[in-house]
């Protein structure tokens, strides 16, 4: 064999062990979860004590940092908290702490607009340019955007480059109904046609909300949601809110094996409705409560939420009024944006509810709700 094929060997062979070797390290270190070893003969305050110890060693190999909800049987097993408030770690998160809930926001915008149907004020099936007359898409219906079937592609994360000059030091609901409207997209499919996950379509229910209501995506919720439900460390909060900061926010990072970054937020943070909703653990005991029963919503407009869309093909897609639905009576929502990683998820049957919430950038959220079901059952 040739020195040159040996050479060329010998460094692809050393490549591959060190991509192995740096693989192995970074499964190691950021997405390895322990199994958490819980038995059919464990009591519900073992299993509970297990957990307890399981995340605080998670946050401890900084895989996570933030807040658990296990509710079973409408009663609370869990209601804890593990590490800091932001990136300086120099104060403990506590149940009033307040999350950035990323794309699980959805789920309270799409009460937003649920509660405006109750109040009369709009239906499901009205065309969105009744209210939104400078975009070109009279056929797709508020439904259509709830259920992510619109067909608008979703292109509001493109502005910030695309409309630099004019989108100024940050994008915002207004504005970016404005351009979508300038720049006259075609639908990427006819409505109902195909099921895509579009944040565009979000932010425009936001923006549909502060037109009936003639008042902010903010302040709407705030008054007719938050308040009413008395989730004290729930809001709206984004770069256009009046108050740079407020009681009880937390700061998303990056925490990479130790090594903490600070994740500020950008231009498009100052949009909402397909994420800028902060709440603390202690507000999701409400919020899950809220899905069971509540005076604000009619059983009938409650159940168009978990409905499975029928799309034009006759297919079923899974995605409700901002909830995945899994089954008929399970459904659930992750999000993640920023540093934010949050995931909740429902059985209403079996009146169980499991929210995670981090701040810190977790890559193990899913692999964690793999493991904490063990405790519910």
């Amino acid at each position: 064999m040739k020195l040159f094929w040996k050479i060329t060997i010998a460094l692809t062979l050393a490549l591959l062990i060190g991509v192995g070797v740096v693989g192995f390290w970074f499964y190691n270190k950021m997405l390895k979860v322990d199994v958490l070893e819980v038995v059919e003969t464990d009591s519900e305050q073992q299993k509970i004590d297990k957990a307890q110890k399981w995340l605080a060693k998670l946050q401890k190999e900084n895989k996570f940092n933030g807040a658990v909800l296990l509710i079973k049987n409408d009663s609370i097993l869990l209601k804890e908290t593990f590490g800091f408030t932001d990136f300086k770690r120099d104060k403990k998160l506590s149940h009033q702490s307040s999350f950035r809930l990323a794309s699980l926001s959805k789920q309270f915008t799409a009460v937003g607009i649920m509660l405006l149907k109750e109040q009369g004020k709009l239906a499901f099936d009205d065309a969105i340019t009744k209210y939104l007359p400078n975009l070109p898409y009279n056929k797709v219906t508020i439904r259509n955007l709830l259920n992510n079937t619109s067909g608008i592609p979703d292109v509001y994360m493109n502005f910030s480059e695309t409309k630099k000059e004019k989108t100024g030091d940050f994008l915002t609901i207004k504005k970016m109904i404005s351009f979508l409207g300038e720049d006259n997209f075609p639908l990427e499919n006819a409505p109902n046609e195909v099921y895509k996950y579009n944040n565009t379509g979000y932010v425009l229910l936001a923006g549909i909300i502060e037109v009936i209501s003639q008042q902010t995506f903010e302040t709407f919720m705030q008054k007719e949601l938050f308040d009413k439900l008395n989730m004290k460390n729930t809001r709206v909060w984004n770069l256009a809110s009046k108050d740079l900061d407020f009681t009880n926010k937390t700061g998303s990072f990056f925490n990479f094996s130790g090594n903490i970054s600070e994740l500020k937020p950008g231009v498009l943070d100052g949009v909402a409705g397909d994420g800028g909703v902060f709440s603390a653990i202690d507000d999701f005991v409400i919020w899950n409560k809220f899905w069971s029963s509540n005076s604000l919503l009619s059983q009938q407009t409650m159940n168009e939420a978990f409905k499975k869309p029928i799309l034009n093909n006759g297919t079923a897609s899974n995605y409700g009024f901002g909830w995945v639905v899994l089954n008929p009576v399970a459904h659930s929502h992750d999000g993640s944006w920023l540093g934010a990683r949050t995931l909740i998820i429902r059985n209403e049957q079996l009146k169980n509810c499991m929210v995670i919430l981090d701040n810190s950038s977790s890559l193990v959220i899913h692999k964690m709700s793999a493991e904490l079901v063990k405790v519910l059952k």
